[in-house]
């Protein structure tokens, strides 16, 4: 079950009523989970509107939106099968009751973190893999690998446009898979999941236990030249009680290094232009 922290203004007055033109708006969900919208076509990648699993998992941001009062998505991507990427409740209504189509690699299907109904009818369900493209509506989506050791086949996603291109990364580290994709793909923008090392309690153990999340300062900066990143959207960070993370602090890091050139740490309801410099905060009423 969702629950709106910010009930239905923020799908229906802000991202729906969003009229993007000739270019394309994304918007922060929180988490890993970004919201695309072209003048025709609307596509989301791991949108996770959950709780998480106290007290194991704590979440530490709001839930922007719930995914039943969406009237617009055309395609959801998951980048791999952890709980926060492929949530059945969060793309479930997107799925069901909108007709968008799911693309995700094999394991999210075979073994979700999910236990329940994937919520999704088989003709909607697409597999992929490394070296897959399709078209989303006027979105072209490029499938290239990725490096998470606690997944079990993640990929990472190229989205492109006329007004330019996005890169998501999922959960992945640094992986050789970036130096291809930087060399194929002239990226303007991408997300990448900043994280530490925390204290995440584990039932079975009835105690906290260390776990790296995520990429540290010096990975993040790593990957981000890897994929030759004009800019860099740190995502993931304020999600998870006990592995929070200063995105401020990147600029340090990224000082003596050729990418990322831009930085940009987006707040949960923030949204950009793929070539517009700059972060938009919330204004749901349209005022300057």
């Amino acid at each position: 079950m969702v629950h709106s922290t910010w009930n239905d203004w923020f799908v229906r007055e802000e991202i729906e009523a969003t009229d993007p033109g000739v270019g394309v708006t994304v918007w922060y969900l929180g988490c890993n989970g970004f919201v695309l919208r072209s003048r025709t076509t609307t596509l989301y990648v791991d949108p996770y509107f959950g709780s998480g699993d106290p007290p194991n998992l704590i979440r530490m941001i709001p839930v922007p939106m719930d995914p039943a009062d969406a009237t617009n998505c055309d395609g959801v991507l998951v980048t791999h099968e952890h709980i926060d990427h492929m949530h059945p409740p969060s793309y479930g209504p997107l799925v069901t009751d909108l007709g968008a189509d799911l693309y995700a690699p094999a394991p999210s299907y075979e073994s979700p973190d999910y236990d329940g109904d994937l919520e999704a009818p088989p003709d909607q369900r697409h597999e992929v893999e490394a070296g897959d493209s399709f078209a989303v509506g006027d979105f072209t989506v490029h499938v290239r690998g990725a490096n998470d050791p606690d997944a079990i086949e993640p990929v990472s996603y190229v989205v492109e446009h006329d007004a330019g291109t996005f890169f998501h990364g999922g959960d992945s580290r640094p992986a050789t898979a970036f130096e291809t994709v930087g060399e194929e793909f002239d990226l303007d923008i991408g997300a990448l999941a900043f994280g530490s090392v925390g204290m995440i309690y584990e039932p079975e153990l009835d105690r906290g236990e260390r776990t790296r999340w995520y990429m540290d300062e010096n990975q993040i900066i790593e990957a981000a030249n890897q994929l030759r990143l004009a800019r860099l959207i740190p995502s993931h960070h304020d999600m998870w009680q006990g592995v929070g993370a200063d995105p401020k602090a990147l600029h340090e890091h990224a000082a003596s290094n050729l990418y990322p050139r831009v930085i940009e740490p987006p707040h949960i309801g923030c949204s950009f232009g793929f070539r517009d410099p700059g972060l938009r905060r919330i204004d749901a009423l349209g005022t300057e």
